[in-house]
């Protein structure tokens, strides 16, 4: 991991907990996490919205008063926005894409569940996610939420990262490794 990277983790590693603790101790984890999704969502949509929080040509000022208007029209929860607040007066919104993967992270492990990145060569059907999800639970022992998304250059077969863990049962990985096979015998 790079030392920026490194530093942006710990950064909103620290935040997410605070939040976290702030959340659980006023009983609004429920609002925190809908605070997420919409966060989320303005990220993945908006590029004004990632603009705002990683140029640094915006003014700490200019910061805070986007953020404050942005809050109140997404409706944030107070704990959020505060959060948010506290962020554009010290220079930290860059962090808010890992802070808000962490506090998910945070909150489904306190609810005893875990997220599954799952990529396939095409959608899956309910029933295939249902009978994935299931499997993943009773390998990990936690409720699963599956997070799909397709990747046509997989050929075949699935890539499943659960936590640090990772099966890759792709044909494009599987033909990777013959034809490292095949390399070293030639």
């Amino acid at each position: 991991m790079s030392e920026t990277a490194s530093i942006s983790t710990g950064i909103a590693h620290r935040y997410a907990s605070a939040v976290f603790d702030l959340a659980k101790e006023g009983k609004k984890v429920k609002a925190i996490e809908t605070d997420l999704d919409t966060l989320a969502g303005a990220l993945n949509e908006s590029e004004d919205f990632r603009n705002l929080i990683h140029s640094p040509i915006y003014t700490r000022a200019e910061q805070g008063e986007a953020i404050a208007a942005i809050s109140k029209k997404m409706k944030l929860s107070p704990t959020m926005a505060n959060t948010m607040a506290l962020m554009a007066s010290k220079r930290r919104l860059f962090v808010l894409p890992q802070l808000v993967k962490t506090l998910r992270d945070a909150i489904a492990e306190d609810k005893g569940e875990v997220t599954a990145e799952v990529i396939s060569a095409k959608a899956l059907t309910k029933a295939q996610s249902d009978k994935l999800a299931k499997s993943l639970k009773a390998t990990t022992g936690k409720t699963v939420t599956l997070q799909a998304t397709v990747d046509e250059t997989l050929i075949g077969g699935l890539v499943v990262k659960v936590g640090s863990k990772m099966i890759d049962t792709s044909i494009r990985s599987k033909l990777n490794s013959l034809q490292n096979v095949m390399k070293e015998v030639g």
